[in-house]
């Protein structure tokens, strides 16, 4: 268990870093000297750097020992953050960003498969869902947290903080991680081409890509959004709001996906809609913000682990490759988020991004409700190991 910790921390700062700019978005573009869009781009080349190289360097590292390549990674991970927080010249932040999404996009690639080996068979389904937890609670407590960090004591201390934790880590890498060997002579390339044939496999990819769009570009410009409707000031409450309501979510997928996968994953997608509907409607009201805050986190905090366990699943016996694939379009989402989210702040303004989330989700559920034989079946055929 000290082991799977240690990768679900690691997954947790990863996944922290990746849209930490989100809760400091002014103070970020203020400090950089650029616009709220520009700022925002720090989460598109982040992702970029995840989604280019996840699984390229997937192949091209697959003979490496595991432990080395874990701490490699991570060790990139912190020299990336470091410069992020003490640069002030934009070009060489977005630089910086693009090695951290590198880094992180190796480490993601890297954990499931880990964390599966870590553990005897009966039990590789649940240590990867615990190690892959990293993902909601990062969302769900490490952005609220780094916001706070952020007004606090400043953007750049938020980042310096993420170094900090890194080397922590990986020193808990070190002494409680057994090393593994690597897989030499098994490239990643055929095996992501089969597992598309896979029956199941593409409705889970265009679900995870789709209603990750959906959420990042909301998302990654909540502190912009907010600003917008008077409530600029209550960004890191907000974002508390939406993580507790995660959180809950987070703990009713892990007591019924075994049995309610399917129905989990409609109701978060409606979750999600009835929030951005709510945000959408132009009252001013403060405590509907929060309602609709609160519908968002127990709709969002458990879709990580419903995705990657449904992929898993459909997977079958070339699970490892359509986790790869997951995170590659998981990452190109939240890219494409920054970008279309940017392009929607400059255009049409903040307010215009609950109605995108509405117009992204009708696809969504239409696929899942779809997906009854292989993707989101009504019971699930067993674990992912």
């Amino acid at each position: 268990m000290a082991a799977l910790l240690a990768l679900a921390t690691a997954v947790f700062l990863t996944s922290l870093t990746e849209t930490l700019p989100a809760g400091v978005l002014p103070a970020m573009s203020a400090g950089l000297g650029v616009t709220e869009s520009a700022a925002g781009q720090t989460v598109t080349v982040y992702a970029i750097g995840t989604a280019l190289t996840a699984i390229p360097l997937t192949a091209a590292t697959a003979g490496w020992r595991r432990k080395r390549l874990l701490l490699t990674a991570m060790g990139a991970f912190a020299a990336a953050n470091t410069v992020t927080a003490l640069s002030s010249d934009y070009p060489l932040t977005l630089a910086a960003r693009f090695v951290a999404g590198v880094a992180a996009g190796l480490a993601w690639a890297l954990l499931a498969g880990y964390a599966r080996r870590l553990a005897p068979g009966p039990l590789q389904g649940k240590a990867i869902a615990v190690a892959m937890a990293g993902i909601p609670v990062a969302l769900s407590l490490g952005v609220p947290a780094g916001t706070f960090v952020g007004k606090a004591l400043g953007w750049r201390v938020a980042f310096l903080a993420m170094t900090g934790l890194t080397l922590v880590l990986l020193a808990w890498i070190t002494a409680a991680v057994p090393d593994l060997p690597g897989q030499r002579g098994q490239g990643r390339r055929p095996s992501m081409l089969r597992v598309l044939g896979v029956p199941g496999v593409r409705p889970v990819l265009f679900v995870t890509l789709v209603f990750v769009l959906a959420h990042t570009i909301l998302y990654a410009y909540i502190a912009a959004f907010l600003d917008r409707v008077g409530m600029g000031g209550s960004t890191d409450l907000v974002l508390l709001v939406f993580g507790a309501a995660s959180l809950v979510s987070i703990w009713c997928v892990g007591a019924l996906i075994d049995r309610r996968l399917r129905l989990l994953t409609i109701g978060s997608t409606l979750l999600v809609g009835l929030a951005a509907a709510l945000l959408a409607l132009p009252t001013g009201s403060h405590l509907l913000v929060h309602v609709a805050v609160l519908l968002w986190g127990l709709g969002w905090g458990g879709v990580p682990t419903l995705l990657q366990t449904a992929v898993a699943d459909a997977g079958g016996e070339a699970a490892d490759a359509a986790q790869a694939a997951l995170v590659t379009l998981w990452n190109a989402a939240m890219a494409a988020g920054g970008v279309v989210g940017g392009l929607l702040l400059g255009g049409l303004g903040a307010r215009s991004f609950p109605w995108s989330v509405l117009v992204l989700l009708v696809p969504v559920l239409i696929v899942v409700v779809a997906a009854r034989g292989h993707g989101f079946p009504a019971e699930r055929s067993g674990s992912a190991s």
